[in-house]
This record gives structure tokens, C-alpha cells and sequence, in this order.
């Protein structure tokens, strides 16, 4: 079996707003200097979700992701995982893409990789969270995708896929080929071992521009938006304290929920 997933480097979310910038006219985030980008969460998961069908098929795993060099070092982590190859897709032209332009370029890539036989990618990004590219890529490919799971198994050429609900799970069965988003039910993901990262440093990124992936000039990055973003900012939180007294605990508790019917949060 031959598994591809789709990861992005994003800014660290656990970095406070305070440390961010705003680029008005780029509209675009600039990350704090002193901490640098990682994996998203969610795309970690799905290398996670690929690995364990490896552990139990033998699979082969590649990993893509479309960004600037420094996106090298997120591919080298799922290497240290225990993906088999990597490869970056890298080029000016793919800068400022939203997520059909994203799912395009990511598709061109897939097809130069040429066979395989399931799609894994996170649910969501962990910085826009616009959980579209997943389905954007299978759209592209013209095969069916199953989103949020949060159990993979295969058997006979088709996938069961245990999908997230909000109150609950349901099972999908679908067939192979197929791509699959995976939420964050479905569990950790493991930690490198040193000799995962010591294979890890010997093995080369393959780096790909738009040529090579035969990618159409109209269809990447900004040419390829389908999205226009009217703006970008940090969202301004106020906030008020009221001290509620009373002579004893029974009086502060009413004059507490007679406040609160004010402000109608009961």
C-alpha cells in the first residue's frame, strides 16, 4: 500500500497574540522571531494515522508540503517519525495561495508521485482552519474523501473509516483510492526515536517548483485564488469586572443570579 499525506508548517499556536504582527498591506501575519514555525497539529496526526497503517501493512508513507525552505525541517521531523520519503514543493509562484489554489498545487504533486493508494491530510490547518484543502485535493483527483476520522482500517481494497460527530462516531466504508482528513480523536502522535532522527538527517528533501510538477501558471498561488481576503487583524478584547458582595454567602448567590438574569446569561 502506498500512503501520501499533505502537511503544512505553520506558526506555533501556542505563541500568544501579543508576539504576532500584522502586514496590513501584505495581509498577512508575521510570527514572532524568536519562535519557529512547526508542524500543524492536525497534519502530525495524520502522519501519525499513516504510520499505524504502516506498522500493521507494511505500507510505504511519502509526505508533501508546499511552503518556504524553512518548511524542510517540518518534513525531516516526519522522516524521524518514520515516514519512508519526503518532498518539498517550493516556489515563488505558489506564495499567497488560498485553498483551492493550495489543493491544486498539492494534487499536481500527487500525481507526480505518481501511484498510491489512500490520501491522508489533517482536518484543518492550525492556523486558518478552513478544513478545505483535504476535500479541495480528493475533488481534483476525482476520488472520494471521508473527512474527520478518527480510526482508519482497510480491507479488500476498501477503507473503513470510523467519522467523528458531535455526538458520537459513525462508520464509513469507501473504496480505495481514497482521501482521508483525520481530527484529533483519533489520538497522540508518536515521539521520534534517535535513531528516527538520525535516519532522518541522512536522507534529502527533493525540492519541486511549479515546472516540474506540471503545474498550470493560472491555477497556483495568487493567479489560482478563488478567495479575496478583505482583512486581517488581531481581534481586540475588552473585558469588565463587577465584584458581587453581600452580608452572607445566601445574599451574594442572590444578588449574583439577579445580575446575571440582567446581563441575560441565565
Amino acid at each position: 500500500m502506498n500512503i501520501i499525506v499533505c502537511v503544512k508548517e505553520i506558526p506555533d499556536p501556542e505563541t500568544p497574540a501579543s508576539a504576532f504582527a500584522i502586514d496590513e498591506a501584505a495581509m498577512r501575519a508575521i510570527p514572532a522571531k524568536d519562535t519557529p514555525p512547526v508542524i500543524s497539529p492536525f497534519d502530525e496526526q495524520a502522519v501519525e494515522a499513516a504510520l499505524r497503517l504502516k506498522d500493521s501493512l507494511g505500507a510505504k508513507v511519502t509526505v508533501l508540503s508546499m511552503g518556504a525552505s524553512s518548511a524542510e525541517k517540518v518534513l525531516k521531523h516526519t522522516l524521524s517519525m518514520g515516514a519512508d520519503e519526503a518532498f518539498l514543493l517550493s516556489d515563488s509562484s505558489f506564495e499567497n495561495s488560498d485553498s483551492t489554489s493550495a489543493a491544486y498545487t498539492l494534487a499536481q504533486a500527487i500525481k507526480k508521485v505518481g501511484e498510491y493508494d489512500m490520501i491522508i491530510c489533517g482536518r484543518q490547518a492550525g492556523d486558518f482552519d478552513s478544513g478545505q484543502v483535504g476535500s479541495g485535493i480528493a475533488e481534483m483527483l476525482g476520488i472520494p474523501s471521508v473527512t474527520v476520522a478518527k480510526k482508519i482500517e482497510t480491507l479488500d481494497g476498501k477503507a473503513k473509516v470510523e467519522r467523528v460527530l458531535p455526538d458520537g462516531y459513525e462508520v464509513v466504508e469507501v473504496s480505495l483510492p481514497a482521501l482521508i482528513t483525520v481530527s484529533n480523536e483519533l489520538g497522540e502522535p508518536r515521539y521520534a526515536t534517535l535513531k528516527g532522527i538520525m535516519a532522518a538527517a541522512k536522507k534529502t528533501v527533493p525540492v519541486w517548483n511549479a515546472a516540474e510538477i506540471g503545474a498550470d501558471v493560472a491555477s497556483i498561488g495568487t493567479e489560482g485564488r478563488k478567495t479575496k481576503m478583505l482583512k486581517l487583524f488581531i481581534p481586540v478584547r475588552e473585558s469588565k469586572c463587577e465584584f458581587i458582595e453581600g452580608e452572607n454567602e445566601e445574599e451574594t448567590a442572590v444578588k449574583l443570579a439577579q445580575k446575571l438574569r440582567e446581563v441575560k446569561l441565565i
